[in-house]
């Protein structure tokens, strides 16, 4: 049975690095409407942007993008996800997929498999995805977010540490030879995209913050301290990369032409 499943895009103007950034051009386009279309290819039943800003919602109008307009007290993207799923009068067992406003060329495919991994698995709150760490540098940056799953793939653990460790992992000129790992213990990198169900995402908020969570600063390990499952689905490569600063969007606008060259 297809999935069935919902895109709902949070978008703020805000952003010390890169002023306006949702209103970005990328190849005649705003980004946010680029990340819209790229949801949209997914298979979604519907894209929403929600967003506390009126050019935001202008500009995704103008391009037959849906928008919401929110309110802008919202202390985190959950929060105004929540309101969004209120506001579309979306039922409890509806599955909603978070898509970053900054992701212009996420992959279409990936969205519709953190929905699906999200029905496949009725024992879990929420679904996310992973793919191997390839690289040592990446291991031990703290930029880089590490998830531990079990042998089902639900995570068992998010961390900005290097997890796991294998004690007696190999070394090759003098560096860890991640490709030895064994497969089952293999450390990856946690893509920040999750599927909800609706009725989850609406009670989330109202979760209180865990030491864990604010220890790591990891928004998801509320989740799992509050005993909430999150099924992960691991894919072989690295998504495309988003947009944080003016170098990002540089870098994201060649890839964008060359793509659409």
């Amino acid at each position: 049975m297809p999935t069935d499943f919902h895109v709902v895009i949070p978008a703020r103007r805000a952003s010390t690095r890169l002023p306006d950034k949702p209103l970005a051009d990328i190849g005649g386009a705003p980004m946010v409407v680029r990340v819209a279309q790229r949801a949209l290819a997914s298979g979604a039943r519907s894209c929403t942007v929600a967003t506390d800003d009126a050019a935001i919602a202008e500009a995704c109008t103008a391009a037959g993008v849906a928008a919401l307009l929110t309110r802008a007290d919202h202390p985190s993207g959950s929060d105004r996800l929540a309101e969004a799923v209120d506001r579309l009068g979306l039922p409890d067992d509806a599955l909603v997929v978070n898509v970053q406003g900054d992701e212009p060329l996420i992959d279409p495919a990936l969205v519709q498999a953190v929905a699906q991994v999200l029905q496949d698995r009725p024992d879990c709150a929420m679904g996310t995805a992973a793919h191997p760490i390839t690289a040592a540098a990446e291991l031990f940056n703290p930029n880089v977010v590490k998830v531990v799953l079990d042998r089902r793939a639900t995570a068992l653990y998010f961390s900005r540490a290097p997890l796991p460790w294998w004690r007696d992992a190999p070394r090759h000129d003098g560096e860890l030879d991640l490709a030895a790992w064994p497969a089952e213990a293999r450390p990856l990198r946690h893509i920040g995209l999750y599927a909800y169900r609706a009725g989850f995402l609406r009670r989330f908020p109202q979760l209180q913050a865990s030491p864990l969570e604010r220890c790591e600063s990891l928004e998801q390990l509320r989740v799992l301290w509050h005993g909430e499952r999150i099924a992960v689905t691991v894919t072989d490569h690295a998504p495309g990369p988003g947009v944080d600063t003016p170098e990002d969007l540089a870098r994201v606008r060649a890839l964008w032409a060359h793509l659409h060259d």
